[in-house]
């Protein structure tokens, strides 16, 4: 059975994809019920090449070869978990962006609907304060007007009163 010092089963799982499917047929799972029957088999597999060896010397190479093989398993599961994680996470902050990208989207509409709103509101105010200003000078006339209008209607009555001939005649006629 043993060749070059590693079982057949160990070599296996050295050539498959470094984690415990090739020994044990079962599909990896990551529960801890599954972990944990992996960890039994590889624990096994160790007793058994330990016990296969025929020396002390014999032994250290088959536990140091095992061990090997035990750390590549490792490194590759966590290489393609993390490999794995990467991509959820990435799929993720690519779901977040699109999110984001359309929230953004959504927030420069209303920023310039926003702005619109407040140019017109500044040029009606605008107007508005224009057409106080035209009030007031409207307002100004007018009192202007109404003095002078009074003025002429003090005069015209002191020049009626004054007059050598009573009634009304035209002013040119005299």
């Amino acid at each position: 059975e043993p060749e070059n010092g590693l079982s057949t089963a160990l070599k296996l799982s050295a050539e498959g994809n470094g984690q415990l499917d090739a020994i044990s047929g079962n599909p990896h799972a990551t529960d801890n019920c599954q972990t944990n029957h992996h960890s039994s088999e590889w624990v096994e597999l160790f007793v058994r090449e330990m016990m296969s060896a025929s020396d002390i010397n014999d032994a250290r190479a088959r536990a140091s070869r095992a061990l090997e093989v035990i750390e590549k398993s490792i490194m590759e599961r966590t290489g393609a978990e993390a490999v794995q994680n990467l991509h959820k996470e990435n799929a993720m902050l690519k779901e977040q962006l699109a999110i984001a990208l359309r929230e953004n989207a959504v927030l420069k509409r209303g920023v310039a609907i926003q702005h619109e709103r407040q140019k017109e509101f500044d040029d009606k105010t605008q107007e508005v304060h224009n057409l106080k200003q035209l009030i007031l000078q409207y307002q100004e006339q007018l009192k202007t007007l109404e003095i002078n209008n009074y003025a002429l209607r003090m005069h015209l009555q002191q020049a009626q009163q004054n007059s050598s001939m009573p009634g009304r005649f035209h002013p040119d006629v005299c």
